[in-house]
């Protein structure tokens, strides 16, 4: 998968995380479905043991009350592609 979907996948998956956070009232529910979800995601969109730390990390920042404003994907996504210096790692 190209890293720039890959980003843009990120994007959108932490504007999910982020409707939690905006709309009162459902997101406490939503976010009992969205954390594992979220966790489950960055496993599959980065493979090995970055991909495993850091599906736990998601899966925490989204259960946690307060911390759905951490844009984890794009975090990922920028330690992977940019901070890494890795330039064709791809799930």
């Amino acid at each position: 998968m190209n890293k720039y979907k890959i980003l843009a996948l990120g994007l959108l998956f932490d504007t999910i995380g982020y409707i939690s956070f905006i709309i009162p009232g459902i997101g406490e529910f939503s976010d009992i479905v969205w954390a594992p979800l979220s966790g489950w995601i960055m496993t599959k969109l980065y493979k090995g043991k970055p991909g495993k730390i850091a599906g736990v990390i998601s899966f925490i920042e989204e259960a946690m009350p307060g911390l759905d404003v951490i844009p984890t994907f794009t975090l990922m996504w920028l330690y992977t592609y940019v901070f890494s210096g890795k330039k064709n790692k791809v799930a």
